[in-house]
C-alpha cells in the first residue's frame, strides 16, 4: 500500500466502503472505491470478486509498469494507467484474473468536458497506452478487445438523437479513431524480423463533418498513419461486445453502443441520459414527468431499427462486432372470425341423390347471411360421413371469416363422384353430379338466388372410359367412330 499511497492519481479522491453483492442471491461483502461512484459501481466491483478498487488497480498495473521500465518506456506509465481508472475514463476488461482475450473499455463521456469539448488527443493517447499495457501484460495474445461504453449518453450530451445520421457519423469517426490508434500502437510493438505480423487495411470512408470539431480529420490522419506502417502485432484490436461489470464500474447507463430500454434505472430513478436530456432542453423535470404520465413521450427510447442502423454504421470501423440485432417478424394478422348469434335462423333440407339420403342444415346471421352448414348422411360409411362433417366445418369457418359463398359455389359445383344422379325432395335442384355438387347448388339457389347454373351431365356409373368427354376427339378433326368396346372375359386359372 505504500506504493499505492504514493501514486498521485488517487490523491484527493475520497474513498468509501459499501456493502455490495454481485447479484441478489450472492452474499454481501464490503468493498472500497471512490465515494462518488455509488452503489452500482460497488456491486460491479463485487461481481468482479474484488474488495478494494485502488489496491486491485495497483496489483494489475505494477507488473506491467515494471516491464515498461525495462523497455525504457514512459516513466509515468503506471501513473497514467491509474489515472485512466481513477478518472473513470477506461478500465481493463477484465480487471481481475487471466483473460482469454485481454481488453480495455473506454467511456467517452469522461473525455468530454462541461463545455462539450471532446479531448481527441487525450482519447488517442489513452488508446495507445491501453494497447501497450495489454501487450506487456499478455505478450502471447494475438487478439485484443478495445471497446466503447455508454455511447448513448455521449450522444445526448452532444445534443444528438441516437437515431440521427449525425449521431452515427460521430460514433463511426470515434470508432475509426480508436481502431487507427490501436493499430499504430500495435505496429510499433511488432518485433521486427521475429514475426510476420498482420496487414493493416485502409479504413473505410468517413464523413469528416461531425459535431465534434476536428474528430473526422483526426480519424482520417490516424488511419493514414496506421496504413503507412503496413503491419501490426495483433490480428484484431477493437470490439464493441459488452462487458457489463466493467462498464458498470465506469458508470455506464447502457452497454457499448446500444440504446437504453427505459428512462429509469433499475432502482426506479431517472437514468443519467434522461436527466441530461431534460437539462439540455431546459425543461422543468416535473413538467417532463407530468407529460410522461399523460401518455406523451418526452423521454422516448430509440427503437430496434435505430440500433440496427447504428450497428451497420459502426461495423466497417471495428474489428469485431456483436451479433446484429434482428427485427422481429411481422405478427400474423389476428383472425377476424365473426361469431354467429346464440339463437339463429336457417333451414334444414331433406333430399336424396340417386337414392342416397342427405340432410342439409344452415345457420344464418341476423341479416340473413349464411354462416354455417351441416351435412348429415345415412347410407354412407363412417369414414365418408366423417370427411363430410370435417368439410362442412371447414366451409363454416371460411364463411365466418368472410369468405364469400360465391367462391365456394364456383369451386365445388360440378364435382363428380358417386353417388350422382337425379335429386328427389328438392324442387330447386333436379340432378347433381355428387353430394357436394348438390349442397352448393342448393345454397346457390337459396342464398344467392342463382337459378341459372349450367345443367348437370350425369354419366352412368359403369361407363368408365365411355363418357362424352372420353369420346370427344383429341384433335380438331372428326375421327372415325371406334368399334364397340368388348369386355374381356373372365380368366380361368388352370392348374
Amino acid at each position: 500500500m505504500e506504493k499505492l499511497r504514493a501514486n498521485k492519481s488517487w490523491h484527493g479522491i475520497k474513498q468509501a466502503s459499501f456493502t455490495a453483492q454481485a447479484d441478489p442471491d450472492s452474499p454481501r461483502i464490503s468493498v472500497t472505491l471512490p465515494a462518488a461512484w455509488g452503489q452500482a459501481a460497488a456491486d460491479a466491483l463485487a461481481a468482479m470478486g474484488e474488495s478494494n478498487l485502488a489496491e486491485r488497480a495497483h496489483q494489475w498495473a505494477a507488473p506491467i509498469a515494471a516491464r515498461a521500465a525495462t523497455l525504457g518506456l514512459d516513466p509515468e506509465f503506471e501513473t497514467r494507467l491509474h489515472a485512466l481508472i481513477a478518472n473513470r475514463q477506461a478500465c481493463p476488461a477484465p480487471l481481475t484474473g487471466p483473460a482469454k482475450t485481454p481488453g480495455f473499455m473506454f467511456n467517452p463521456n469522461h473525455f468530454l468536458d462541461d463545455a462539450g469539448l471532446f479531448d481527441i488527443a487525450g482519447f488517442a493517447a489513452a488508446i495507445e497506452l491501453a494497447v501497450t499495457a495489454l501487450t506487456l501484460g499478455s505478450p502471447a495474445a494475438h487478439h485484443l478487445h478495445l471497446g466503447l461504453t455508454d455511447a448513448h449518453l455521449f450522444l445526448i450530451r452532444m445534443n444528438l438523437a441516437y437515431d440521427s445520421g449525425e449521431a452515427r457519423d460521430i460514433l463511426a469517426n470515434l470508432c475509426a479513431l480508436m481502431t487507427a490508434h490501436a493499430s499504430v500502437a500495435s505496429a510499433r510493438l511488432l518485433a521486427r524480423g521475429t514475426a510476420a505480423g498482420y496487414p493493416i487495411t485502409r479504413q473505410a470512408r468517413l464523413n469528416p463533418e461531425t459535431a465534434i470539431q476536428g474528430l473526422g480529420q483526426a480519424a482520417r490522419k490516424a488511419g493514414d498513419a496506421a496504413f503507412a506502417l503496413g503491419t501490426r502485432r495483433h490480428e484484431t484490436l477493437t470490439s464493441l461486445t459488452g462487458h457489463p461489470a466493467t462498464e458498470a464500474l465506469l458508470g455506464s447507463d447502457t452497454l457499448n453502443f446500444a440504446p437504453p430500454t427505459s428512462a429509469l434505472t433499475g432502482t426506479g430513478s431517472l437514468a443519467a441520459w434522461a436527466r441530461e436530456k431534460i437539462a439540455a432542453a431546459g425543461d422543468n423535470p416535473f413538467e417532463v414527468i407530468a407529460a410522461q404520465l399523460r401518455g406523451e413521450a418526452p423521454l422516448a427510447v430509440p427503437g430496434l431499427a435505430a440500433h440496427i442502423a447504428m450497428h451497420e454504421a459502426l461495423a466497417p470501423f471495428v474489428h469485431f462486432m456483436p451479433a446484429k440485432p434482428v427485427l422481429p417478424a411481422a405478427a400474423a394478422p389476428k383472425s377476424a372470425r365473426e361469431p354467429l348469434p346464440a339463437r339463429r335462423s336457417g333451414y334444414t333440407q331433406k333430399a336424396s341423390v340417386a337414392g342416397h339420403k342427405i340432410f342439409l342444415s344452415t345457420g344464418e346471421y341476423g341479416n340473413g347471411r349464411l354462416g354455417e352448414i351441416f351435412i348429415a348422411l345415412h347410407k354412407e360409411g363412417s369414414a365418408f360421413r366423417g370427411l363430410m362433417d370435417a368439410f362442412a366445418i371447414a366451409v363454416s369457418l371460411g364463411l365466418q371469416h368472410g369468405v364469400n359463398l360465391e367462391h365456394y359455389v364456383e369451386a365445388f359445383t360440378f364435382t363428380r363422384f358417386g353417388p350422382a344422379g337425379p335429386v328427389e325432395g328438392d324442387p330447386a335442384v333436379h340432378q347433381a353430379t355428387s353430394l357436394i355438387d348438390y349442397v352448393f347448388r342448393n345454397l346457390a339457389v337459396n342464398y344467392l338466388a342463382n337459378h341459372h347454373l349450367a345443367p348437370e351431365t350425369i354419366e352412368p356409373a359403369d361407363a368408365v372410359g365411355e363418357g362424352a368427354a372420353d369420346r370427344a376427339p383429341l384433335l380438331p378433326l372428326d375421327l372415325p367412330a371406334p368399334a364397340p368396346r368388348e369386355r374381356r372375359g373372365n380368366l380361368k386359372l388352370v392348374s
